[in-house]
């Protein structure tokens, strides 16, 4: 069964907040979205609201998802994670860092490619443009190398859906 996440996408003046994974994280000295894993019984929309807050201190006020992203390793017939994307629609508070790692403030049209996972630079361009996405990425085991991707626009997300 697959492994179900999120990931937020936070907009502020412009720019959108990345944290880079501390060491000993999944992800370590990698930029990605604030997000996590889904537990038993907690619902989407639930859960990135609870991972944003826990590694910012930032209190969502609404969500609502932008895309989904679903990963697989070579050889698999079904996703080894699931990834629900998310945008913010407000928020309370001010970020504080966690020992999840160093929060940043980035301006959209530099967003450190280089710095983050193979396949980002091909869904948060869609992202950025307000285009509702599914994404599909293979990777050899432990996402050690993106190997292919095939990245569908949709018009909306059934959330009842896992």
């Amino acid at each position: 069964m697959a492994i179900l996440a999120t990931l937020c996408f936070i907009c502020k003046d412009g720019k959108i907040l990345l944290q880079r994974k501390a060491n000993g994280r999944f992800g370590a000295g990698k930029w990605n979205m604030p997000g996590g894993k889904v537990k038993e019984n907690e619902s989407i929309q639930d859960a990135v609201k609870r991972e944003v807050e826990e590694e910012t201190g930032l209190k969502l006020k609404d969500v609502f998802q932008v895309g989904k992203i679903n990963f697989f390793f070579i050889g698999q017939k079904e996703p080894a994670w699931v990834v629900h994307v998310f945008e913010a629609n407000g928020f309370e508070g001010k970020e504080i860092a966690s020992d999840e790692g160093e929060l940043k403030w980035f301006d959209k049209a530099e967003i450190p490619f280089e710095q983050m996972w193979p396949d980002d630079k091909f869904w948060y361009p869609l992202m950025l443009n307000g285009e509702i996405f599914e994404g599909y990425f293979y990777y050899t085991e432990g996402f050690a190398k993106l190997l292919k991707h095939k990245i569908l626009k949709v018009k909306n997300f059934n959330l009842l859906a896992r």
